[in-house]
């Protein structure tokens, strides 16, 4: 039997296509929440998204919803294991955990979560090549189809006063991100939310793409926009967070087949 007849046959039902899970009780939600969070800092650390002490994923407590799940104060991306995340509450206290909280995710992620009740998470980070598109005070265009992902669904926070410690600042920062999925911050970074763990730590993951694509593309020469109408189509293709969702898919498997310790 050819592969065509063979698949002709297989009733589609039959066919594996993941979806988002449900859960039956609050505890198994948490768990997963948090075994999703610590792979995708072990992801953030293999793409090399560190600087420092610098970057933080942060995950909504699915029971005490003003409260969120954050990798600890300086620790590597890399050595992250679900026992090392901490829970902080909306005043920025550590709740469970033992060690402290990065004051600027609290900052900033405080103020994301509380702004955007749909968001169960939100990803930021200092890597290389959203750094330099923010230094240029610039947002992604539609030059391919990934970055259509963003088409008019990212905002810019034009303006830069140091280092984010200040809740008005990070007011200020959601206010930016509006509606939207990801917003750049002009000299720092870039940052990126969704409805998952995964959803959030995808769009991240393809938007520093995208910046490289745009960095490398304009230094080459005149790069050729998809037009608008196209752009919004294929926005509505792949920009939502069940596609950033599946899209994460290979990218987990991969890391925890790789680094197993994640889950102690």
């Amino acid at each position: 039997m050819s592969d065509e007849e063979f698949l002709e046959k297989l009733p589609p039902q039959d066919l594996i296509f993941r979806l988002p899970p449900t859960f039956d009780n609050v505890e198994d939600e948490r768990r997963h929440r948090k075994e999703r969070l610590a792979a995708a800092l072990r992801l953030f650390g293999k793409f090399g998204f560190e600087e420092g002490v610098a970057g933080h994923i942060t995950a909504r407590d699915p029971e005490l919803t003003d409260h969120f799940w954050v990798n600890p104060f300086g620790m590597s991306f890399k050595h992250i294991k679900v026992s090392d995340l901490i829970l902080v509450n909306h005043q920025g206290k550590v709740v469970e955990g033992r060690y402290p909280v990065n004051e600027a995710a609290f900052a900033i992620h405080s103020q994301v979560h509380q702004a955007r009740p749909d968001v169960v998470a939100a990803a930021h980070s200092h890597s290389v090549y959203g750094r330099a598109l923010s230094a240029l005070g610039q947002k992604l265009e539609p030059i391919t189809q990934d970055v259509c992902a963003f088409y008019q669904d990212h905002g810019l926070f034009d303006d830069y006063t140091g280092v984010v410690t200040d809740l008005e600042e990070g007011k200020r920062i959601a206010a930016a991100l509006g509606g939207h999925k990801a917003v750049i911050l002009r000299n720092h970074g870039l940052l990126t939310v969704g409805d998952s763990v995964d959803a959030a730590a995808w769009w991240f993951i393809t938007m520093e793409r995208s910046c490289q694509v745009q960095l490398l593309a304009k230094a080459a020469g005149q790069v050729v926009p998809i037009e608008h109408e196209n752009a919004v189509l294929t926005h509505q293709q792949i920009g939502n967070d069940l596609v950033g969702w599946i899209n994460y898919q290979p990218l987990y498997d991969q890391i925890t087949r790789e680094q197993p310790d994640l889950f102690d």
